[in-house]
């Protein structure tokens, strides 16, 4: 020891209990600061998770206002054909069959297809966004 620590041991004392007050803050501050990040990292998932949820949503509204007008529009097909051939039955039986033979051709003849074109489809939108 020194001759000012002999001298005056209290001095050397609260050297100690300031690095330790120091270690203590740091590692205090250490861990808010890591609070503060895990917090800050929930609120962004979080926002991400609404915007994906809000995407969703949104195409789903979409595909359901699109799946009307594709149901008005087969039947105007049908009562038209209809109306030309002389009779209405005609013209639901020609949709109806020209649907189950699409059904026929994605299930039973080329399964593969059907998943071939959304793959396609779902690849070329995934390009154009990123």
């Amino acid at each position: 020891m020194s001759q000012d620590e002999k001298s005056n041991p209290e001095q050397h004392d609260q050297g100690g209990k300031g690095i330790g007050k120091l270690i203590d803050s740091t590692v205090t501050s250490s861990y808010e600061d890591l609070l503060a990040i895990i917090e800050a990292r929930m609120e962004l998932i979080k926002i991400e998770i609404t915007e994906k949820l809000a995407i969703v949503a949104s195409l789903l509204i979409i595909a359901i206002i699109l799946v009307a007008g594709i149901v008005y529009l087969i039947t105007t097909i049908a009562l038209l054909i209809g109306e030309l051939l002389g009779h209405l039955y005609l013209g639901y039986l020609i949709v109806s069959t020209f649907f189950l033979l699409i059904f026929l051709i994605f299930a039973k003849i080329r399964p593969e297809l059907l998943k071939n074109i959304i793959h396609k489809l779902l690849l070329s939108s995934h390009g154009k966004k990123s």
